[in-house]
Order: structure tokens, then C-alpha cells, then sequence
């Protein structure tokens, strides 16, 4: 079986035995069909394919045309909508390496990852935000999570963009007070929003330096700042609504269910966030149990597809110990 956890800063690549083995195992560039365009995005997932196929010992180039696997469980960043899992899933299909293909958004693999059975729900808080949920069944929650314009607010893009909202007001005197107008700026060096707005609008600063803004934020709240405080409170009522509505459209909002959460907001563990966190969601899911999820996606990738091929549960223990 072939696992793909394709995000947009990397790529995992993982040749997995029927018995849970990995057998090969390779990293790589981005996935960014939206900026490149399908064919060139899959093509460079096909590279690391290759390498992750030299690592067992296989040579696709000298083969006889056959495919390399049985299943191809793919989970994609840029997979929002069905309708890109489709023609996502007919471009990697394409490729002949495996005899079935299945694609998923990558937010299934994290939550795949983070539970021992195909049940529950994950918010993936890293730069943007996004929730799934899923039942043994094979029914699934999503949200269509493209921003703003599907209601979605918040992941470490969306705090940056609000933290700088209210640190240029409070400077300018149009907001209220915040510690986030003096450590916001000193982050780089510099000595004013005033300067920070410049240097972002005129790109002397990377326009991706933005997210190191996030960990300020985390920082500033720490310190007892009300407006970074507020900040995180509403990303964790945004958390707890995304996952109590998928929770609900499961039907196990009255069961109890894991609530499964990853991404770089949430591996950070900000004190303030999580306990707000849980109180938000213990008022609207009681029975909802948290956790934080660590190990790599392409895990949760691998096991969707174990799953698929109904492996036994030794070899999803054997797959589960390899990635620690």
C-alpha cells in the first residue's frame, strides 16, 4: 500500500506491507496544484514516490509496468472540495501506481492519525483551519474550509492578520491599549507598528515572516494582555464550533468521541487557548475528549489505508509503532 500525506510545505511518501511494515519511506517539496497547476503538483509527488520506492528496493523506471501496489491511500492539501478530490484523485490514478486510488483531504490523515478506530472528528489549526469528522461506516463531516468566504476565521495566518489589526489601532489611538503594538514590531527589530506596517506592505519583510507573529501572540497573552487574550479566546470558540457541528452531524455529539487536534496552533499548547479550549467545548460536546496529535500524517494516511484493506489490527499496532 502507498500512503501520501502531500501538504502545501511538504511531502511524505511511505510503501507500506500488508503486515503494518514500512518498507520505504521518502520526504519532499510542497503540493500546490492551485499555484502550478495538477500535472506539474502531482508530478513532483511522483518523484518522491520514486525515491520512496528505491528506499524498499524497488526501481519504477526498470519495472515491467506493473503497479507498485495494491491501494494508493493519498491525503492532500488543496483537497477542500469533493469535487478537487476527484480530480485530484484521477491525476494521481493516473500515474499507475497502485491498482486502487482513494484521495482525501489531508485533514482526514491527521485525524486518522489521532485515533484507533476510523471514529471521531479533527480540527487542524496550522495556518489556515479545517475540520473532518468520520465513522467506521464510512460517513464523513467536512467543511468546504477555502476562508473567509466559506465562514471559516482563525489557524496561524488569521491570529497573525487579528493580532496586527488591533496592535496598528491601539497605536494609532483608533483601538484599545495592547502590549501587541510594542511586541509585534520588536519581534524584528523594529521600533513601531508604523514601521512593521511599511515593511510588510512594501515586502521588505517576506510576506510569510507574517505567521512568525503567531508564537508573539501566544507570548503576549501569556503576559496577561486582555486583547491577545480575546484573540485566542475566539479561535477557541471557533474550534469548539467547528468541532460540536461535526460532532453533531454524526450523531455523536450525546457518545463519547475523540476530538482530535493538530496543526501548528495546536502543537504549540498555549496555556490560555487550550483551557479556554476546553471549556468552550465541554459547553457544547460534554462528552468530547481532546487530543493533541504529533506524529506525522503520513500515518494517518498509511492506516486509511490499512483500513481499506481491512488489515488486521497487528498490523495497524506494527504501522503505529514504526512512527513512535
Amino acid at each position: 500500500m502507498l500512503a501520501v500525506d502531500a501538504g502545501n510545505s511538504k511531502t511524505d511518501v511511505a510503501l507500506v506491507a500488508a503486515d503494518g511494515r514500512v518498507l520505504g519511506a521518502a520526504r519532499g517539496g510542497g503540493f500546490q496544484p492551485p499555484t502550478v497547476g495538477i500535472g506539474p503538483a502531482v508530478a513532483v509527488v511522483a518523484e518522491i514516490v520514486a525515491r520512496a520506492a528505491a528506499d524498499a528496493g524497488f526501481d519504477i523506471a526498470a519495472g515491467d509496468g506493473a503497479p507498485l501496489a495494491a491501494y494508493t491511500s493519498a491525503c492532500l492539501a488543496n483537497a477542500d472540495l469533493p469535487v478537487e478530490e476527484q480530480r485530484l484523485e484521477a491525476a494521481v490514478h493516473e500515474r499507475g501506481w497502485a491498482h486502487t486510488t482513494r484521495v482525501a483531504n489531508d485533514t482526514f490523515a491527521i485525524l486518522r492519525a489521532g485515533v484507533d478506530e476510523p471514529r471521531g472528528v479533527a480540527v487542524v489549526c496550522g495556518a489556515g483551519i479545517n475540520c473532518v469528522g468520520m465513522l467506521p461506516d464510512g460517513r464523513t463531516a467536512r467543511f468546504p474550509a477555502i476562508g473567509k468566504i466559506s465562514g471559516d476565521w482563525g489557524g496561524g495566518s488569521g491570529l497573525a492578520d487579528e493580532a496586527l489589526w488591533y496592535a496598528a489601532r491601539a497605536e494609532d489611538g483608533r483601538g484599545v491599549p495592547t502590549e501587541l503594538a510594542r511586541t509585534l514590531p520588536a519581534h524584528f527589530g523594529l521600533g513601531s507598528m508604523y514601521a512593521l506596517i511599511e515593511a510588510l506592505h512594501l515586502e521588505h519583510l517576506a510576506p510569510e515572516r507574517k505567521y512568525e507573529l503567531t508564537p508573539v501572540l501566544f507570548a503576549t497573552s501569556d503576559a496577561g494582555d486582555a486583547v491577545a487574550r480575546s484573540i485566542l479566546a475566539r479561535q477557541a470558540e471557533e474550534i469548539a464550533a467547528l468541532a460540536a457541528v461535526a460532532l453533531g452531524r454524526l450523531d455523536l455529539l450525546d457518545e463519547e468521541a475523540d476530538v482530535v487536534l493538530g496543526g501548528g496552533v495546536m502543537t504549540a499548547r498555549n496555556p490560555y487557548l487550550m483551557d479556554t479550549l476546553a471549556d468552550a467545548l465541554t459547553a457544547r460536546a460534554p462528552k468530547a475528549r481532546t487530543r493533541v496529535v504529533t506524529a506525522p500524517p503520513v500515518l494517518g494516511a498509511a492506516l486509511l489505508g490499512l483500513d481499506q484493506l481491512a488489515a488486521p489490527p497487528q498490523a495497524h499496532a506494527v504501522l503505529r509503532a514504526h512512527y513512535g
